[in-house]
């Protein structure tokens, strides 16, 4: 039996994981973490709530962390240096960020994992567009997101560009006479990857990878629709997490 603290339990994301595991038959939510102590979420009688990091003190084996890109840091660090091996569905952390965690990972010896995104349609979105790249280096991202989302660009809109630039030149696309009469209009840029955000009600989760070559295009499209199609993902990665010894960074390490 796999024991889990939630943090974040109050969200979207985070009632979504709370209901997942607690119908799993391997699987015991030991506790749950969020900054409110009122909540109209149900859980069982035995689940301990917490709203200080610092008061947490329970056995558990796995943090599933769903909370803010301010807090994320804190809760990674805090579940690393005590034992529990991270599964990270937030976004925000720094590339400065990821390497610290990296290091507390190997120095404690404890597997964790950073997913930009749980849905599998997404991380084969990811992997296709690197495959794409290699032939067609000239490509821009949209994002789309409800608009409650607190960052830009999404987590998964990121790794998507830093895939493609494992296997990409670095390459300007445009001309590079073009101005902008409206600023930031052409998006924002990584590595020459132009990325651009969408914010509106009645989305979800959604991104298209846009490549042009001489004469022809391809366009690589995934729609998330509802939070619970990221919950396979979830658990797959609560299963085998603590199996592993270093943080990994993408759900497709362990598939």
């Amino acid at each position: 039996m796999t024991k889990v603290i939630i943090a974040g339990y109050q969200g979207k994301m985070g009632q979504k994981a709370v209901a997942m595991v607690q119908s799993h038959a391997d699987f015991e939510l030991v506790a749950v973490y969020g900054p409110k102590l009122d909540t109209d979420v149900k859980l069982e009688a035995t689940t301990k709530v917490f709203n200080q990091l610092d008061e947490i003190n329970v056995d558990a084996d796995v943090w599933v962390d769903f909370t803010t890109p301010t807090s994320v840091y804190e809760n990674t660090k805090f579940a690393l240096e005590h034992g529990y091996s991270p599964v990270i569905g937030t976004t925000g952390l720094t590339d400065d960020q990821l390497t610290e965690l990296k290091q507390i990972a190997k120095k404690n010896n404890i597997g964790g994992l950073i997913a930009p995104n749980f849905g599998i349609s997404a991380v084969l979105l990811m992997q296709f567009a690197k495959q794409a790249a290699k032939y067609m280096p000239d490509v821009e991202i949209i994002e789309m997101h409800h608009d409650q989302k607190l960052d830009a660009p999404s987590g998964t809109a990121l790794s998507t560009a830093k895939l493609i630039s494992e296997v990409r030149k670095p390459h300007e696309q445009g001309n590079p006479e073009a101005k902008e009469t409206l600023a930031n209009v052409r998006g924002g840029d990584y590595n020459g990857i132009r990325i651009h955000a969408v914010r509106l009600p009645g989305l979800v989760a959604h991104e298209q990878v846009l490549f042009g070559s001489s004469g022809e295009g391809l366009t690589i499209r995934q729609d998330t629709l509802d939070r619970q199609s990221f919950m396979s993902g979830v658990a797959i990665a609560i299963e085998k997490i603590t199996n592993e010894h270093e943080l990994l960074v993408g759900l497709e390490n362990l598939l």
